[in-house]
């Protein structure tokens, strides 16, 4: 039988100059997190790892500067500015590797927060939307704090922890933090969405981010038949494609019938659909986004988006400049196994300019900005302008290719900018 104690009495096993990681996303354990931070006069130097994480988050408040850092493995909006100061630090690391990190005491974990769905009759409770790199996580901590809630979802796959691991635990019943970008969904992305539908063929295996690019991707699928998912992550796109019968996942190599991720963030729908649902499987993220696990499927299609990508195709992901802004997370394992998969196609998707009017396609990356895919791995970029195909295409093909899909108030300076590089403006194609 499980003992519940209250939120304050939980993080007491908290101690200073410990490491602490918090379960992210949609499993983000906002009652600990704030029960952690009234202690902030009490505790010094306490380390806290995490990917992405959804909610308020007063660790990382100026207040809180002497009791806690946030040393970040994706930077998420509620911590991004933390981050960007002496307050955090962000480690450039692929999710496939960060379960490397806590397993061989790189980043060795003393205290877990994780937010876990209500155990079941053999005691045994998931990790429900986010199983990721909490897995892991919990595997390695020396310390286990559970918060388990009533409305979290039990998910199918190897997310399960039994209760007799958990140092403490605490009860909740609360609703998970949703997210949608449907509205989101402009002109420019629906256009995007269908150029890059017609590169997908039937029978494909997709992997898709967050955003409104992967959700206008998806509402352009219906008319495809017997997709499959393997995905580091899905959100609310997924539901009407599986409903319309555009995904089976029946021809996939790896878990036929199944969709396969790391972690989900939706809204209040796609978790009660996930809910003891043996259709949806989540996984390690070392597992999900593994090049060798990846590539067995066939037609992978990896759909990707970056901040800035330079005229030989070199992809900024993670900063704008110099300032961190998300995270490499799985773009370079998927990227990589989708170009491995037979029929595979990696795919860059991004809007021509920024809300600003600014290109994204330029000459060169910012001035700090770090390269998160390589131009060797790009294949495929996509703008509402068409699509690029850089593959097996040397710098100066590559350049007019990504010239001709920019927005056009920037042609004349990316033309000049290639002439400036490469000494000539004749468009090198036979």
């Amino acid at each position: 039988m499980l003992a519940y104690t209250h939120a304050d009495e939980a993080v007491k096993i908290v101690q200073s100059h410990q490491r602490v990681f918090i379960h992210g996303s949609a499993a983000t354990p906002t009652t600990l997190i704030q029960a952690l931070a009234k202690r902030k006069n009490e505790l010094k130097n306490v380390e806290l790892v995490a990917i992405s994480t959804l909610g308020p988050m007063p660790l990382v408040e100026p207040e809180c500067r002497d009791s806690f850092f946030m040393n970040s493995l994706f930077v998420s909006e509620n911590i991004r500015k933390a981050v960007n100061t002496d307050q955090g630090g962000y480690v450039p690391i692929f999710l496939s590797e960060i379960g490397h990190l806590f397993r061989n005491r790189i980043l060795g974990i003393d205290v877990a927060f994780i937010h876990v769905s209500e155990p079941d009759a053999h005691g045994f409770c998931s990790l429900g939307t986010s199983v990721d790199i909490a897995k892991p996580a919990v595997e390695t901590a020396r310390f286990i704090v559970a918060q388990v809630n009533k409305q979290m979802p039990r998910t199918h796959g190897d997310g399960h922890i039994h209760i007799s691991k958990f140092s403490a635990a605490i009860y909740v019943d609360e609703p998970l933090p949703e997210v949608d970008y449907s509205k989101k969904i402009t002109e420019k992305e629906k256009q995007i969405g269908q150029h890059i539908a017609s590169l997908i063929e039937d029978r494909s295996t997709l992997q898709m981010g967050i955003g409104a690019i992967p959700d206008a991707v998806l509402n352009s699928l219906h008319h495809h038949k017997d997709l499959g998912i393997h995905t580091e992550m899905f959100s609310n796109g997924i539901l009407d494609l599986m409903k319309s019968g555009a995904v089976t996942n029946a021809f996939k190599k790896k878990h036929p019938g199944k969709v396969v991720s790391a972690f989900t963030t939706g809204s209040a729908e796609l978790y009660r659909e996930i809910h003891d649902n043996p259709e949806f499987s989540f996984h390690e993220a070392a597992y999900v986004n593994d090049t060798a696990v990846i590539r067995k499927n066939p037609k992978v299609v990896s759909i990707n988006s970056c901040v800035e990508l330079d005229l030989t195709g070199q992809v900024c992901a993670d900063s704008i400049g110099s300032y961190h802004y998300s995270g490499v997370g799985g773009q370079m394992d998927f990227m990589r196994g989708a170009s491995l998969s037979v029929g595979g196609k990696p795919i860059m998707a991004l809007t021509a300019c920024t809300k600003k009017g600014k290109s994204k396609i330029v000459p060169f990356l910012q001035e700090g900005a770090g390269v998160v895919t390589t131009r060797a791995h790009v294949h495929y970029v996509v703008t509402e302008y068409g699509i690029a195909n850089l593959y097996g295409k040397n710098l100066r093909q590559r350049a007019y290719e990504l010239m001709r899909i920019a927005h056009p108030d920037h042609k004349e300076m990316l033309e000049q900018s290639i002439i400036d590089r490469f000494g000539s403006f004749v468009y090198p194609f036979r």
